[in-house]
């Protein structure tokens, strides 16, 4: 088995939240409690999910994503001169819309050292310590997703002229960032990333010109951001991505296979790991996966829904991890679900119950494949 992340049973991050962690959360809303209340049942609640992660057989623990009603919103909105406001709309999935949420640069971006997420890592890091040993795991919204989301009426003309203009600093903003975790104890670091599988979607790719976006040159220009963000880092800092194809409520976004962008994404961006969705034909085969270097980076296949609570077939995904090894190295493979099991607080359409056997069906058949 890998002794260092990503771990050849691992996961993507965010949990179910539990009934009593959503009561709080409403009742902080309604005035009942204050923040330091709010703040007591989290890290109970984080507490007792650190401890399932290591009792299903995980080697690594994230805290659920619990302090966070959005997987991206929650980060961007603490960033430097980054407001999450409302819009008129909001991101369409299959048959849902999400809140109308959107991000707008009202000021100077920037990574300032009193980014609220910075405690909740310490936190994290302080509960493992104290129980479980696990390696902590945190997860933020990749800088990509803020660029690609970003539409061009909300840059303000008086701070950025226009889209290129801010990229520098997001670009440094994001080093920041890195450093700052790396600083604050952080030695896996993710970044979660739908641009890359929006990339793969032509439908997506025409909404994104609607909204005003050049998408001709994207993931060159993406592959250019990420490997300037990554240059330098610390050797013992693991940062891997997880492509996502959208999660709300057991419902997605995107389709297409990975091949329009394998070759910016696996071939030039030095991600310690790639965590890609796997789990139906809407992403396509594993040819793309030739694009991997050989070396030390490692595919970790997103062969588990989260989206549902029924089982995979365990010889069907045994299969499935050897046809891909005929386009990656074995050694350069893993599994996991193929995303969170809530990327917002509504969290996917399965219970509790199921989500733990989904871990623990990743954690078997990986002992099996790689022991």
């Amino acid at each position: 088995m890998s002794v260092n992340p990503p771990y050849r049973a691992d996961i993507v991050g965010s949990f179910l939240r539990p009934e009593a962690l959503k009561a709080a959360r409403a009742d902080r809303a309604a005035g009942v409690i204050d923040d330091a209340a709010l703040r007591e049942v989290e890290d109970a609640q984080i507490r007792d999910l650190v401890q399932k992660q290591a009792a299903n057989g995980l080697r690594l623990a994230t805290d659920g994503e619990f302090r966070r009603s959005w997987w991206h919103f929650d980060f961007f909105g603490m960033l430097d001169g980054v407001e999450v406001v409302e819009l008129d709309h909001g991101i369409q999935f299959q048959g849902v819309q999400t809140k109308p949420r959107g991000v707008h640069l009202g000021g100077k971006v920037g990574f300032s050292d009193t980014h609220p997420m910075l405690e909740h890592y310490r936190s994290l890091q302080s509960v493992l310590a104290e129980t479980t040993g696990a390696q902590p795991k945190f997860s933020i919204p990749a800088p990509t997703v803020l660029d690609f989301r970003l539409e061009p009426d909300h840059i303000d003309p008086r701070v950025y002229d226009g889209r290129d203009a801010f990229v520098d600093d997001l670009i440094q903003a994001y080093r920041d960032a890195v450093a700052a975790f790396y600083d604050a104890g952080c030695r896996y670091l993710q970044f979660d990333d739908t641009a890359w599988a929006y990339l793969c979607s032509d439908e997506e790719l025409a909404k994104a010109r609607d909204r005003g976006i050049r998408t001709e040159g994207l993931a060159e220009r993406y592959a250019d951001m990420l490997g300037r963000i990554l240059d330098g880092k610390p050797d013992d800092l693991v940062v891997t991505t997880h492509v996502c194809r959208g999660n709300f409520r057991s419902t997605w976004i995107s389709s297409g296979g990975y091949e329009p962008v394998a070759e910016q994404l696996l071939g030039r961006v030095a991600y310690d790991g790639f965590f890609l969705e796997y789990d139906s034909d809407r992403a396509g085969g594993f040819e793309p996966l030739r694009f991997l270097p050989e070396g030390d980076q490692t595919v970790v296949l997103g062969l588990i829904t989260s989206k549902s609570g029924e089982l995979e077939d365990v010889d069907a995904v045994k299969n499935r991890i050897d046809e891909a090894s005929r386009f990656a190295p074995l050694e350069q493979l893993a599994i996991s679900p193929q995303c969170g099991f809530a990327s917002t607080e509504e969290g996917n359409v399965l219970t509790e119950d199921e989500q733990w056997a989904k871990i623990r069906e990743v954690v078997a058949i990986a002992d099996d494949v790689w022991r």
